[in-house]
């Protein structure tokens, strides 16, 4: 709960205490701190076991904390029934992008020449795209302008 306080914050908290409340009145008022964070705690505890009776055995080994979205998605990125890893493995971002620039810039795809091979795996996004012909280029049409 308190990972991210440094002693010297501990001390500083500790002074300020001693300072708003007195030397006398600081142990009640430590005393009322942990009992209501009990209570708390306790409430708390009751509720989640509450909602684990209440949604059956169907989810007994559903965790609170599965419901924070980062958990969630760490979870099912581990799971391997999924089958994510070989998704993930099997698809290749540097033969999709050749594949897509070719497309673009009117190129056939050669099965042959690989994008690393030429470039060293990576496209070279400065080069401007090769002039094409005279008679490719299409009709100027001065009415549509």
């Amino acid at each position: 709960m308190f990972n991210d306080i440094g002693p010297l914050e501990l001390v500083t908290l500790a002074v300020l205490a001693v300072l708003v409340f007195g030397p006398d009145k600081l142990p009640k008022v430590i005393q009322d701190v942990t009992r209501t964070i009990r209570k708390i705690r306790e409430f708390s505890d009751s509720a989640k076991q509450d909602i684990r009776a209440e949604l059956g055995p169907e989810f007994k080994d559903f965790e609170f904390e599965d419901l924070n979205p980062k958990t969630f998605i760490r979870k099912q990125l581990d799971n391997e029934d999924l089958g994510l890893k070989e998704i993930r493995n099997g698809f290749d971002l540097k033969k999709e992008m050749a594949e897509v620039t070719d497309a673009v810039h009117g190129h056939e795809p050669d099965s042959t020449a690989s994008p690393s091979s030429s470039s060293g795996g990576r496209l070279d996004m400065t080069k401007k795209p090769e002039e094409p012909g005279k008679d490719d280029r299409p009709p100027f049409d001065a009415d549509a302008t």
